[in-house]
C-alpha cells in the first residue's frame, strides 16, 4: 500500500469502532485516523483521540462537549458536537473512507453526506442499506462511490466474488450460528431474561446486535442488506443455519459450482478487508486448524419459532418503506425487551402489528423514510400496552 489511507470512524467507542482501531494501530504503515466520532461514550472518546490524534472528533451527545473540549485542549485536534456535525465531518477532504459503524437507523444520515461527498464507505451498519436501499446504492452509483461490506456474511460474499464479477450469481448462502437459542422452541423461549439472550456463543458485539442475532432479525437485516449489495433477487438469497460460524456465506454460480469464505470468528478480519481493499495485509489473527473442527453442520432455520426471520423476508419482497417500518419497530422491540417491558417472544408480534399500522409507499423519498420510521417507532411503543401477555 503506497499511500495511506485516512480513516474516518463513526461510531469510534462501539464494538466494530474499537476493532477497526486495533486494526489501524496494528497497521500504522498504511492507515492514520483522520476523525472519531461517539454518540455519549465521552471518557473512551477521549482516550482514542489521545492515542491516534485524529484531526477531528465529535462527540454527538452535546452535554458532553465541554468535557471533551477540556480534556483535549492541549492537543491540535478540532472538537465538534451534536448529529449534524457527524453528516458534516464526513464531507472533510482529507477523509478517504468513511468506517460506518453507527447502529441502527442514526447512522443513515451520515452516510448519505459522505456518499454525497464522494467518501467511499466500509459499511458496518446494515441498516443504512435496510432501510434506504435503493436511495443509497443509487447515490452511490451516482457519486462513483464504493461501498465495502464489513459484516462477515457479506465480507464474505464480496471475498468470493473477487475475479467474479462478470459471472452471474445463482444464489448465495448467508450463514448463520443460530444465536443462544438454536433448538428451543417457543416454550423455551418465552421465559428467557435478558442475560441469557447477550450470551452469543460465538461473537462479541454490542447488545443491540446480540438480541438481532438471538432472535435472527440479524439475518433478516442481512438478507434485505445483500439483495442491495449484491442486485439479487428475493429468491437468491437463503440462510442457512451453521453452528461452528466457519464458513461466513456462500456463492453458487450459474454452473452450479460454489465459493466459501472460510475463517474462526473474529471481525476485525472483515474490517481490515475492507479498509484495505484491494489489497490484503498480514496479520497476527489466530487461524484456523481444521482438525480442531472436524465436523461443520448446516441444518435450516426454524422460522416458525424464530418469526423475525420470515418477517424480514417478507418486507424485503414488498419493498418501498416496509423495510424501514420493519428496522423501526425491530429497533424499538429490541430497546423494551433490553429494559425488560417486553418478553422476548412478543419482538416479532410488536414488529408485525407496527407494518400493519403503516401506509405503504412504494418508492419513498428520503423525506418519506424519516416520517416512516418516526412515525413506526411510535406506532411500536404504543403496541406496548395491547400486547397480549
Amino acid at each position: 500500500m503506497k499511500n495511506k489511507k485516512h480513516i474516518a470512524i463513526l461510531g469510534s467507542t462501539g464494538s466494530i469502532g474499537t476493532q477497526a482501531l486495533e486494526v489501524i494501530k496494528s497497521h500504522s504503515e498504511s492507515f492514520v485516523v483522520e476523525v472519531l466520532t461517539a454518540n455519549s461514550n465521552a471518557d473512551l472518546l477521549i482516550q482514542q483521540a489521545i492515542e491516534f490524534k485524529p484531526n477531528a472528533v465529535v462527540i454527538a451527545d452535546e452535554s458532553k462537549y465541554e468535557k471533551v473540549k477540556s480534556a483535549l485542549s492541549k492537543y491540535d485536534i478540532k472538537i465538534f458536537t451534536g448529529n449534524k456535525s457527524i453528516e458534516q465531518v464526513v464531507q472533510m477532504d482529507s477523509i478517504d473512507i468513511v468506517l460506518a459503524g453507527i447502529v441502527g437507523y442514526a447512522g443513515l444520515a451520515s452516510v448519505i453526506s459522505a456518499i454525497k461527498a464522494k467518501k467511499n464507505i466500509a459499511l458496518a451498519n446494515k441498516e443504512t442499506l435496510v432501510v434506504a436501499g435503493e436511495l443509497v446504492t443509487a447515490l452511490a452509483k451516482e457519486n462513483g462511490v464504493n461501498i465495502y461490506p464489513v459484516d462477515s456474511e457479506h465480507s464474505a460474499i464480496f471475498q468470493c466474488m473477487a475475479g467474479e464479477w462478470n459471472n452471474p450469481i445463482e444464489k448465495i448462502y448467508l450463514t448463520a450460528s443460530g444465536g443462544p437459542f438454536r433448538g428451543k422452541d417457543a416454550a423455551f423461549l418465552s421465559s428467557v431474561t435478558k442475560t441469557q439472550a447477550l450470551k452469543h456463543p460465538n461473537w462479541e458485539m454490542g447488545n443491540k446486535i446480540t438480541i438481532d442475532s438471538a432472535t435472527l432479525m440479524n439475518k433478516g437485516l442481512e438478507v434485505i442488506e445483500a439483495k442491495w449489495l449484491f442486485h439479487l433477487k428475493p429468491e437468491q438469497i437463503e440462510v442457512v443455519i451453521h453452528q461452528q460460524s466457519i464458513i461466513h456465506s456462500i456463492v453458487q454460480f450459474q454452473e452450479g459450482s460454489m465459493k466459501a469464505q472460510m475463517g474462526l470468528p473474529d471481525m476485525k478480519l472483515p474490517i481490515q478487508y475492507a479498509l484495505s481493499y484491494p489489497d490484503r495485509l498480514p496479520s497476527s489473527f489466530e487461524r484456523f486448524d481444521f482438525l480442531n473442527y472436524p465436523n461443520l453442520s448446516f441444518e435450516k432455520p426454524d422460522t416458525k419459532t424464530f418469526h423475525c426471520l420470515p418477517l424480514a423476508f417478507e418486507a424485503m419482497k414488498k419493498g418501498g418503506n416496509t423495510p424501514c417500518v420493519l428496522n423501526a419497530a425491530n429497533e424499538i422491540a429490541v430497546q423494551l425487551f433490553l429494559e425488560e417491558k417486553i418478553p422476548f417472544t412478543k419482538i416479532p408480534d410488536l414488529i408485525e402489528k407496527t407494518i400493519s399500522k403503516i401506509p405503504f409507499i412504494s418508492k419513498p423519498s428520503y423525506d418519506d423514510y424519516i416520517n416512516t420510521d418516526k412515525e413506526a417507532r411510535k406506532i411500536a411503543k404504543d403496541f406496548i400496552i395491547l400486547l397480549p401477555s
